[in-house]
């Protein structure tokens, strides 16, 4: 799953969850996303922290 649908779907999920409430596995499945979007993020920023190059005078 991409990033633009895996936020779509959060979304989706968060708004279900303020109208009506979500069911035991709705919930399951919010936090496998969020948990996957989170890893991705901190992988993301890793990477360019690697990528950093410090530069003396």
């Amino acid at each position: 799953m991409d990033i633009d649908a895996m936020v779509k779907r959060i979304n989706e999920l968060a708004r279900k969850n303020k109208a009506e409430g979500l069911t035991e596995d709705e919930m399951l499945e919010r936090a496998q996303l969020r948990e996957t979007y989170l890893q991705n993020i901190r992988r993301n920023f890793r990477q360019q922290l690697e990528s950093i190059e410090v530069v003396d005078k």
